[in-house]
């Protein structure tokens, strides 16, 4: 069975964050994400490793820079 693709507020409940995070996540940390026309969408394994590869734990230098 193929995997479902989550929208940005699905992918929000699964990780219990806010929708506004999931953006700041694509832009800054890099987040896998894919746009289809408009929207972003998600594959839950994708966005599971890049959770357990602690890639959204860092710290975002940019914001740290200054």
């Amino acid at each position: 069975m193929q995997e479902r693709w989550l929208s940005v507020e699905e992918i929000a409940a699964h990780l219990g964050v806010n929708r506004d995070t999931i953006y700041k996540w694509i832009d800054r940390k890099k987040m896998p994400a894919h746009k289809v026309g408009r929207l972003w969408k998600f594959l839950t394994s994708e966005i599971d490793a890049w959770v357990k590869a602690g890639t959204a734990g860092q710290k975002d230098f940019e914001a740290h820079s200054n």
